[in-house]
Parts: C-alpha cells; structure tokens; sequence
C-alpha cells in the first residue's frame, strides 16, 4: 500500500548533522553549500520557521517545510518576581512543560535550565522530585530554553547572558548524550558561541558519569548537590545516594578534578534540625577538605509537597564558620524569586495537578 505524504511524520531537522543535511540536499538535487546556510539559520540564529530563512528560495523552503519540522520551544508561561527573577514555563512540541529562570544579579546575567521532562531521583526537598520523569530533553531543546532566556535578559535588562546552569529539572548526567550535545550546539563557533567555562552542571551525584566527564576533559564546571555529608543523612533526603555513596563519589570528584584541572563546586543546603549542627559542617569539611572546591550554602525555597525549612540566622552562621575557620571558601547563596514559583519543578508540578 502507498503511503501519502500526510501520513509520514516528518523528523525534526535539527537532529540531523551537518552532513546529514548536506546529503538530503545532495540527493534532493539542491547544491550541497545550501546545508550550510540552513546550519547557521538553525544554530547560529535561532531560526524558529522555516520561513524566516530569507536567502532560501521559497522553493527550497517548501522542500524544507514538506520534509521537516523545527520543534522550537516556546514559552507557555512566565511570572516575573520583585526581586527581577524571571520564571518560564516551557512548552515542548508534545506537550510537555519544562522550567527556566532568568537571574539578574549586579555581576551577571544567569539561565538556569532544565535537562528532563521531571524526574527519576526522588530527592525529598524538590518538587521536581515529586515528579515522574516523563522524557529527556533533546539537544535542541537544551538550547532553545538557553536562546529564549537570553532573549529575554536582553529584552527586560538590556544585558546580555552571562552564565549558564543545568539546575533545572531533571539530572542532567542521566541524559548525558543529550546534554553534552546540547551544551556543544551552546558552545560552538557554529552555535552561540558561549564559553564553557560560564556553564555549570549540576548533579546529584551519579559517579560513573562523573567519571566519564573527566574521561571526557570536559570544559564546563561541575557543581554537585550534596546537602549532607554523612550518608546515613543523605540516603534519607536523596536516595541517590544509596548506589553512590560518598566515598564512590568522592574518587570521581578527585578523578574528574585530575583529568579537567577544575575544581567543583558543592551545593548545600543547611535545613533546620536536619543538616545545621557543627557535627554536620565538620562531616561537610571532612568530605570536601581534599578536593579542589568551594562551598555554596544556598537558602532553601520551601515547597508545598515537603515540610523542610531553612535554619536560623545564628545557626547559618556557626555552620559557615566552622567550614571558612578551616580554609574552606564559602558563598551564602540567597534564594529568589520567594513570591514567585521559583523553586525547581514549582510551575510544573502546578500544571499536572
């Protein structure tokens, strides 16, 4: 039976390669430099139709347009905070919503984007972790969130973006492939051309991962969310950590250290009678001493789905002295965005319910 045109779906161009491309438009009679030039309309401006490729033919066009589709993201929803934090809701070809947020601050312009379609870890202080993981996000998907926040800090803060974290939804390591594709199409002198070194991936800790990225001498940072340095505490807020201790982490760290000659940054959360005694920052300093690192304690976000709550003033302080008593770099990182749906998986998990 004859299949009609209407009922092949057509593959989204930008999971083609450059010469991919070139070879459909070598066997559609095109010439071969016409890849080129709808590359650089996809990865380098942003492209959003096909239309918008003015020195195309209209012929050439309709080639595309009959073969193709661009599955650009688009933004579905966004609240704006006092305190100029900016939160998108994303909406992806099929449906979904994923999360962004714009971060003003006096020295930089950060994106902070999602990696997956909810989540898999069922960490106990994120909503995100409240979640089933539904998908991972595409390369082009990566990006495309990257692209419409910058537009948006150009837009609202006539600033450009300045950094870039995977802090999103999702853990960026188990959508490895996608996001370190994404990343490269962020990247690259045939892409955005942001440097790596203004991008952070934060993860919860898979090991092997880890590991890989420093088999890899990635050039982007590495953040890892620890939260509690003990791991009879940490399997009970992030059961990640129940197949990846903190000694099997601890080598990858030191591993991907060595191999990249970057140093990581760890992610603590101080919850109130959870994590904040000076025992607590002892274990943290213990942990941390022997790697190249700092510290970012980051004021939690309460959630509805979780009854965790930041500790005291007094008690942050104690905790921040012990660690920078000892020589350990410490940044005290203040939430945004409180009057908005700032919290990672927030905005989503609104919408599910």
């Amino acid at each position: 039976m004859q299949t009609t045109s209407t009922e092949i779906k057509k593959k989204c161009i930008r999971s083609l390669s450059a010469e991919e491309l070139k070879d459909f438009f070598v066997a559609s009679g095109e010439k071969a430099f016409r890849s080129k030039q709808v590359y650089e309309w996809l990865w380098k401006r942003s492209a959003r139709s096909f239309e918008e490729m003015t020195n195309l033919s209209k012929e050439t066009r309709t080639l595309l347009e009959n073969n193709f589709t661009i599955n650009p993201v688009t933004i579905s929803q966004k609240q704006v905070s006092n305190d100029g934090t900016i939160k998108f809701g994303f909406k992806l070809h099929d449906g979904y919503l994923v999360e962004g947020v714009l971060i003003p601050a006096d020295d930089r312009m950060t994106a902070c984007i999602s990696s997956q379609v909810g989540c898999s870890l069922t960490c106990k202080f994120c909503a995100t972790g409240y979640m089933d993981r539904k998908r991972n996000l595409e390369p082009y998907e990566i990006y495309d969130q990257v692209v419409l926040i910058k537009e948006a800090a150009e837009e609202h803060y006539q600033t450009p973006l300045t950094n870039i974290v995977l802090m999103g939804m999702g853990e960026p390591l188990l959508n490895y492939t996608n996001v370190l594709k994404g990343i490269d199409k962020v990247t690259s002198e045939d892409g955005l051309h942001i440097a790596s070194k203004r991008i952070t991936l934060s993860t919860a800790g898979i090991a092997k991962m880890i590991t890989k990225l420093g088999d890899e001498k990635v050039k982007f940072r590495l953040a890892l969310s620890l939260h509690a340095a003990n791991d009879e505490k940490r399997n009970t807020i992030m059961p990640i950590n129940e197949t990846n201790n903190l000694n099997v982490l601890k080598e990858s760290l030191l591993h991907f250290c060595k191999e990249t000659g970057s140093s990581v940054t760890f992610e603590y959360i101080v919850f109130d009678g959870v994590n904040d005694t000076a025992q607590d920052a002892k274990e943290l300093y213990t942990f941390a001493k022997n790697i190249p690192c700092k510290i970012n304690i980051i004021e939690y976000n309460p959630i509805q789905e979780a009854d965790f709550m930041n500790t005291s003033v007094d008690k942050l302080e104690q905790f921040k002295k012990v660690l920078t008593d000892k020589g350990i770099i410490v940044n005290i990182r203040r939430s945004r965005g409180k009057d908005i749906d700032a919290a990672c998986g927030q905005l989503a998990i609104k919408e599910i319910k």
